[in-house]
């Protein structure tokens, strides 16, 4: 595997040649456009989350929402930056209403992700909720039962460490949530041999950091797996993410 800019060149042809105009699934019916990633393509550390949202689906980038915003501010207790690590997606379209993916659709999308993987070939895999860590770790443990466990695996013949961690979402809607991202997160630079990045002092995270898209839409009901949230432009459509 080539690196450096002959790993960004293999990254971008592939998207145009097969992410941006990709119709394996019906979502590509019903989709603004594609989000098919973005970030380092040499990152050592890659985030993968469930799907884009109403805002991903808008500016065609992971992670802009109140979530993203968040994860900045993780990232950023750690010492690194977006332009740091690499960010996707299991699925690259965005399903209607924010629903959970089908299974249809995860395997029409899923040969994306692993491509990406192949050609990034980071150490560290970083899943955000339920649907990227059984995704990629291939077994049926939700992430309330294996955060914050690092997993050794093989991909596309790399060996790579499966980190799960909770989506950034769930913290805006349980905020004693923070404390455990938090915990987790600091891990992931010694994991992927980056230990020397940690900062003597972390930027504090308050509540304002720790507020949905949409506060005024209505309360937040969390059951045991997931988290649903109104979305902006569409306040009848719930956001479910696979949180919990």
């Amino acid at each position: 595997m080539s690196d450096g800019s002959g790993r960004a060149a293999l990254l971008e042809q592939y998207h145009q040649a097969e992410v941006l105009a990709c119709t394996r699934c019906p979502l590509h019916e019903t989709r603004t456009q594609v989000v098919a990633g973005s970030g380092n393509p040499d990152a050592q550390i890659m985030f993968v989350g469930e799907a884009p949202g109403y805002h991903e689906d808008k500016n065609g980038v992971p992670f802009v929402g109140a979530a993203g915003k968040l994860l900045d501010k993780l990232l950023e207790g750690i010492g690194l930056e977006r332009s740091d690590v690499f960010i996707a997606n299991v699925l690259k379209c965005r399903p209607p209403g924010n629903r959970d993916p089908l299974q249809s659709e995860i395997e029409a999308c899923e040969r994306h992700l692993f491509r990406q993987v192949g050609i990034i070939a980071p150490k560290v895999i970083c899943t955000l909720g339920n649907f990227a860590t059984k995704l990629i770790s291939g077994r049926p443990d939700g992430i309330s039962r294996v955060h914050g466990c690092e997993l050794p695996i093989e991909i596309g013949g790399q060996t790579v460490i499966l980190y799960p961690i909770y989506h950034p979402a769930a913290a805006l809607y349980t905020p004693a949530m923070l404390a455990t991202l938090e915990q987790d997160f600091r891990r992931i630079p010694e994991l992927a041999g980056l230990a020397a990045a940690l900062p003597t002092a972390a930027p504090t995270i308050d509540a304002a950091d720790l507020v949905p898209d949409d506060p005024g839409a209505g309360p937040v009901v969390v059951t045991d797996h997931r988290a649903q949230q109104p979305d902006v432009a569409e306040p009848a459509e719930p956001e479910q993410l696979g949180l919990f």
